[in-house]
Protein backbone atom coordinates (compact mmCIF):
# COMPACT_ATOMS: atom_id res chain seq x y z
CA UNK A 1 0.00 0.00 0.00
CA UNK A 2 2.87 2.40 1.01
CA UNK A 3 6.46 2.47 -0.42
CA UNK A 4 8.88 4.60 1.99
CA UNK A 5 12.18 2.48 1.01
CA UNK A 6 15.06 4.07 2.00
CA UNK A 7 13.42 6.90 3.50
CA UNK A 8 13.83 8.11 7.28
CA UNK A 9 11.16 7.83 9.66
CA UNK A 10 11.37 9.20 12.75
CA UNK A 11 8.18 7.83 15.12
CA UNK A 12 8.08 9.64 18.65
CA UNK A 13 6.17 7.86 21.10
CA UNK A 14 6.83 4.67 19.04
CA UNK A 15 7.27 2.02 21.97
CA UNK A 16 3.45 1.45 22.22
CA UNK A 17 -0.20 1.99 20.71
CA UNK A 18 -0.61 4.04 17.85
CA UNK A 19 2.92 5.07 17.31
CA UNK A 20 4.07 1.12 17.69
CA UNK A 21 1.76 0.44 14.75
CA UNK A 22 2.82 3.42 12.86
CA UNK A 23 6.39 2.36 13.43
CA UNK A 24 6.28 -1.62 11.94
CA UNK A 25 3.81 -0.47 8.93
CA UNK A 26 6.61 2.34 7.79
CA UNK A 27 9.48 -0.50 8.75
CA UNK A 28 6.82 -3.04 6.15
CA UNK A 29 6.95 -0.54 4.13
CA UNK A 30 10.84 0.08 3.38
CA UNK A 31 11.65 2.89 5.79
CA UNK A 32 14.21 2.57 7.96
CA UNK A 33 12.64 3.25 11.31
CA UNK A 34 13.69 5.49 14.46
CA UNK A 35 11.20 5.10 17.33
CA UNK A 36 11.82 7.39 20.24
CA UNK A 37 10.16 7.06 23.74
CA UNK A 38 11.29 7.80 27.59
CA UNK A 39 11.72 4.15 28.19
CA UNK A 40 14.93 2.60 27.50
CA UNK A 41 13.20 -0.82 28.36
CA UNK A 42 10.13 -0.37 26.14
CA UNK A 43 12.30 1.36 23.56
CA UNK A 44 14.20 -1.96 23.24
CA UNK A 45 10.90 -4.40 23.04
CA UNK A 46 9.40 -2.26 20.61
CA UNK A 47 12.58 -1.93 18.42
CA UNK A 48 12.57 -6.08 18.46
CA UNK A 49 9.14 -6.17 17.65
CA UNK A 50 8.96 -3.32 14.90
CA UNK A 51 12.62 -5.54 12.72
CA UNK A 52 13.79 -4.34 9.80
CA UNK A 53 16.41 -2.62 11.69
CA UNK A 54 14.73 -0.11 13.63
CA UNK A 55 16.53 1.93 16.03
CA UNK A 56 15.71 2.69 19.23
CA UNK A 57 16.16 7.13 21.04
CA UNK A 58 15.80 7.42 24.45
CA UNK A 59 13.70 10.79 24.32
CA UNK A 60 11.73 13.31 26.34
CA UNK A 61 9.92 15.17 24.18
CA UNK A 62 8.58 17.72 27.26
CA UNK A 63 12.89 18.73 27.54
CA UNK A 64 13.31 21.15 24.90
CA UNK A 65 17.28 21.06 25.63
CA UNK A 66 17.01 17.75 24.59
CA UNK A 67 15.05 17.33 21.70
CA UNK A 68 17.21 20.52 20.31
CA UNK A 69 20.19 18.28 20.65
CA UNK A 70 18.81 14.82 19.51
CA UNK A 71 17.17 16.85 16.45
CA UNK A 72 20.49 18.41 15.51
CA UNK A 73 22.75 15.09 15.93
CA UNK A 74 20.23 12.80 14.25
CA UNK A 75 20.26 14.21 10.89
CA UNK A 76 17.39 14.86 8.37
CA UNK A 77 14.18 12.94 8.06
CA UNK A 78 11.93 12.11 5.36
CA UNK A 79 8.76 12.00 8.05
CA UNK A 80 8.39 12.86 11.72
CA UNK A 81 5.49 11.35 13.86
CA UNK A 82 4.36 12.71 16.80
CA UNK A 83 2.23 10.09 19.01
CA UNK A 84 2.90 9.82 22.33
CA UNK A 85 1.87 11.48 25.43
CA UNK A 86 0.99 11.37 29.15
CA UNK A 87 -2.21 13.32 29.63
CA UNK A 88 -4.59 12.17 32.43
CA UNK A 89 -8.17 12.70 31.94
CA UNK A 90 -10.19 14.52 34.22
CA UNK A 91 -12.97 17.14 35.18
CA UNK A 92 -11.35 20.29 35.08
CA UNK A 93 -12.56 20.93 38.90
CA UNK A 94 -11.18 17.74 39.93
CA UNK A 95 -8.06 17.70 37.88
CA UNK A 96 -5.06 19.12 39.98
CA UNK A 97 -3.21 22.38 38.18
CA UNK A 98 0.03 20.26 37.96
CA UNK A 99 -1.04 17.36 36.47
CA UNK A 100 -3.13 19.86 33.74
CA UNK A 101 0.09 22.10 32.96
CA UNK A 102 1.91 18.32 33.05
CA UNK A 103 -1.09 17.22 30.27
CA UNK A 104 -0.30 20.51 27.91
CA UNK A 105 3.19 19.98 28.54
CA UNK A 106 3.16 16.21 26.70
CA UNK A 107 0.78 16.52 24.45
CA UNK A 108 1.05 19.69 23.22
CA UNK A 109 4.14 21.47 23.59
CA UNK A 110 6.03 18.07 23.56
CA UNK A 111 5.00 18.19 19.79
CA UNK A 112 6.15 22.09 19.44
CA UNK A 113 9.85 21.16 20.62
CA UNK A 114 10.10 18.68 17.86
CA UNK A 115 8.48 20.63 14.96
CA UNK A 116 10.45 23.42 16.19
CA UNK A 117 13.84 21.47 16.23
CA UNK A 118 13.48 18.49 14.14
CA UNK A 119 15.01 19.09 10.26
CA UNK A 120 12.95 17.38 7.50
CA UNK A 121 13.59 17.13 3.96
CA UNK A 122 11.49 19.41 1.31
CA UNK A 123 8.49 17.66 0.70
CA UNK A 124 8.84 15.58 3.64
CA UNK A 125 6.41 15.57 6.68
CA UNK A 126 5.39 16.51 10.07
CA UNK A 127 2.46 14.42 11.29
CA UNK A 128 0.61 14.68 14.74
CA UNK A 129 -2.33 12.72 16.82
CA UNK A 130 -4.42 15.14 17.94
CA UNK A 131 -8.59 14.11 19.07
CA UNK A 132 -11.79 14.91 18.27
CA UNK A 133 -12.71 16.38 21.25
CA UNK A 134 -10.78 19.76 19.43
CA UNK A 135 -14.39 19.59 18.19
CA UNK A 136 -17.08 17.87 19.70
CA UNK A 137 -16.89 18.40 23.76
CA UNK A 138 -17.57 16.11 26.11
CA UNK A 139 -17.81 16.93 29.77
CA UNK A 140 -15.30 15.97 32.55
CA UNK A 141 -12.79 15.98 29.13
CA UNK A 142 -12.42 19.93 28.71
CA UNK A 143 -8.53 19.82 28.88
CA UNK A 144 -7.83 17.32 26.38
CA UNK A 145 -10.51 19.20 23.78
CA UNK A 146 -8.39 22.70 24.78
CA UNK A 147 -4.95 20.60 24.01
CA UNK A 148 -6.33 18.67 21.05
CA UNK A 149 -7.74 21.94 19.94
CA UNK A 150 -4.26 23.71 20.08
CA UNK A 151 -2.49 21.09 18.12
CA UNK A 152 -5.12 21.49 15.18
CA UNK A 153 -4.53 25.21 15.05
CA UNK A 154 -0.91 24.56 15.16
CA UNK A 155 -0.82 21.92 12.86
CA UNK A 156 -2.61 24.42 10.11
CA UNK A 157 -0.05 27.42 11.11
CA UNK A 158 3.04 25.37 10.57
CA UNK A 159 1.74 23.92 7.41
CA UNK A 160 2.33 27.63 6.16
CA UNK A 161 5.16 28.53 8.34
CA UNK A 162 6.98 25.06 7.65
CA UNK A 163 6.52 24.45 3.29
CA UNK A 164 7.57 22.65 1.68
CA UNK A 165 7.45 20.51 4.38
CA UNK A 166 4.11 18.92 4.77
CA UNK A 167 2.23 19.02 8.19
CA UNK A 168 -1.11 17.15 8.96
CA UNK A 169 -3.01 15.59 11.88
CA UNK A 170 -5.43 12.83 12.70
CA UNK A 171 -7.87 13.21 15.24
CA UNK A 172 -9.56 10.14 16.60
CA UNK A 173 -11.84 8.95 19.12
CA UNK A 174 -11.23 6.17 21.41
CA UNK A 175 -8.31 3.91 20.09
CA UNK A 176 -7.67 0.81 21.89
CA UNK A 177 -4.51 0.47 23.74
CA UNK A 178 -2.05 2.68 24.62
CA UNK A 179 -3.68 5.60 27.12
CA UNK A 180 -5.95 2.95 28.57
CA UNK A 181 -3.10 -0.06 29.94
CA UNK A 182 -3.73 1.06 33.70
CA UNK A 183 -6.86 -1.06 33.09
CA UNK A 184 -6.77 -4.25 32.91
CA UNK A 185 -7.54 -6.40 29.95
CA UNK A 186 -11.37 -6.73 31.11
CA UNK A 187 -12.03 -3.50 31.65
CA UNK A 188 -10.51 -2.05 28.63
CA UNK A 189 -12.99 -4.88 26.90
CA UNK A 190 -15.62 -3.79 28.92
CA UNK A 191 -15.30 -0.01 28.13
CA UNK A 192 -14.20 -0.82 24.54
CA UNK A 193 -18.02 -2.34 23.91
CA UNK A 194 -19.55 0.12 25.71
CA UNK A 195 -18.37 3.22 23.91
CA UNK A 196 -17.89 1.28 20.73
CA UNK A 197 -21.59 1.02 20.60
CA UNK A 198 -22.21 4.50 20.50
CA UNK A 199 -20.05 5.23 17.52
CA UNK A 200 -22.04 4.94 14.06
CA UNK A 201 -18.70 2.08 13.24
CA UNK A 202 -19.87 -0.07 16.14
CA UNK A 203 -16.44 0.18 17.17
CA UNK A 204 -13.82 1.99 18.30
CA UNK A 205 -10.20 2.20 16.84
CA UNK A 206 -7.32 0.38 16.54
CA UNK A 207 -3.43 1.63 16.18
CA UNK A 208 -3.30 0.09 12.90
CA UNK A 209 -6.34 2.31 11.40
CA UNK A 210 -4.58 5.39 13.05
CA UNK A 211 -1.21 4.40 11.55
CA UNK A 212 -2.44 3.85 8.30
CA UNK A 213 -4.27 7.28 7.26
CA UNK A 214 -0.62 8.77 9.55
CA UNK A 215 1.28 7.14 6.59
CA UNK A 216 -1.51 8.02 4.10
CA UNK A 217 -0.83 11.35 4.41
CA UNK A 218 3.04 11.01 4.78
CA UNK A 219 3.28 9.53 1.11
CA UNK A 220 0.52 11.85 -0.53
CA UNK A 221 2.32 14.98 -1.58
CA UNK A 222 -0.93 17.08 -1.69
CA UNK A 223 -1.93 16.48 1.77
CA UNK A 224 -0.40 19.63 4.32
CA UNK A 225 -2.43 21.51 6.88
CA UNK A 226 -4.93 19.02 6.71
CA UNK A 227 -6.77 17.46 10.14
CA UNK A 228 -8.44 13.91 9.00
CA UNK A 229 -11.34 13.05 11.97
CA UNK A 230 -10.91 9.20 11.75
CA UNK A 231 -13.61 8.74 14.89
CA UNK A 232 -15.70 5.67 13.90
CA UNK A 233 -18.36 8.27 13.61
CA UNK A 234 -18.29 9.71 17.11
CA UNK A 235 -18.25 13.46 16.16
CA UNK A 236 -21.71 13.32 14.58
CA UNK A 237 -23.36 10.55 17.07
Amino acid sequence: MFDFTGQRVLVAGGSSGIGLASAILAAQSGARVTVAARSPERLAKAAAQIGHGAQPAVLDLTDAEAVAGFCESSGVWDHVIVTGSDVRIAPVRELPLPDARQAFDSKFWGFYHLARSARIAPGGSLSVVAGFLATRPVAGRALMGAINGALESLVRGLALELRPVRVNAVSPAVVAGGMWSHMSEEEQAAMYARVGATYPAGCVGTGEDIARQLLLMAATPYATGTIVTLDGGASIA
